[in-house]
């Protein structure tokens, strides 16, 4: 090209900047939708998830803003750029869907209680379940509503009946423990008076140990309880955690899906950005293209 054809195009480049009065800016709102030929095809407007129209018109709007293209070329490959924008963006959507269903759905399995019978099926069948009760929030509040039973009933007989404790043993099956055996021994112990109390003066003192024994019980496995919720509240934000990467086949074609709408809108930024320097008058080269041949 001769100076003279350069210096005329960029004369011509002047007269093209688009609206510069602002009822000519005003105007020009509307391209968006004018020029937008892929508006219609690439918002979703489904039964559960509708994309908003004016979202994408604004998100139009200021890449033309930014942009500036003149000529339908130019406006093509904007659009181009706007939609594949707009899938990005949902495919960052679509990654933020699958970690929040993932930790979600986990949780949810995770905090659904047993089946009461089957739980307590599952106790009784340990021959000891004690031990094992030990190390859950629900075994301890177990044991808890059972020891309260115990105690309200020497609040209501005075002593520690063996027939409290049989209520006990009953409610797993009939089965003794190691927490009934102490239970009974303790009784037994009770019945030991060394101190050569009678009446209503041994009925007191014994309701008194009694009492004592069962509220250092309770507060022990209170204690446990407390204990092992934190254990567990731990353990769940670990899993949480652990959650919060979809599965490698989810995020695989999340990867794949990103990596083509790059690639697609690298492309039309790179043959907007050529077309734009020719507009203004540049001597812009021939693009460079590589041919990958496989051997035979």
């Amino acid at each position: 090209m001769s100076s003279k054809q350069i210096a005329a195009n960029r004369q011509n480049a002047r007269k093209s900047t688009g609206p510069k009065t602002a009822r000519g800016r005003a105007a020009s709102k509307m391209n968006a939708l004018k020029h937008g030929i892929l508006s219609d095809q690439v918002i979703v407007r489904g039964r559960n998830i509708k994309e908003s129209s004016r979202d994408y018109i604004a998100l139009h709007q200021r890449f033309r803003d930014d942009l500036n293209p003149v000529g339908v070329l130019e406006e093509l490959l904007v659009d181009q750029i706007v939609t594949t924008h707009w899938r990005l963006r949902r495919a960052l959507r679509a990654e933020s869907g699958e970690i929040a269903l993932s930790v979600d759905e986990g949780e949810w399995k995770r905090v659904q209680l047993p089946h009461p019978q089957l739980q307590w099926a599952q106790w009784t069948l340990m021959g000891d379940p004690i031990p094992t009760m030990h190390e859950s929030v629900l075994g301890n509040q177990v044991i808890e509503g059972l020891l309260g039973k115990v105690r309200n009933s020497v609040e209501q007989e005075g002593e520690l009946t063996e027939a409290a404790i049989q209520k006990f043993i009953q409610a797993f099956g009939g089965e003794p423990n190691t927490l009934t055996q102490e239970l009974e021994e303790f009784r037994v112990k009770l019945q030991e008076n060394t101190e050569g109390l009678e009446g209503a003066a041994l009925l007191e003192k014994n309701k008194n140990r009694a009492l004592a024994f069962l509220d250092r019980k309770l507060s022990s496995f209170s204690w446990w309880k407390k204990k092992c919720e934190e254990r567990e509240e731990k353990a769940e934000e670990a899993r949480q955690a652990a959650a919060v990467l979809p599965s490698m086949e989810t995020l695989e074609k999340i990867l794949r899906y990103e990596t083509k709408l790059e690639r697609h809108m690298n492309r039309a930024m790179a043959l907007l950005e050529r077309l734009q320097r020719m507009r203004q008058g540049e001597a812009v080269p021939a693009p460079m293209s590589v041919v990958v041949a496989e051997r035979a």
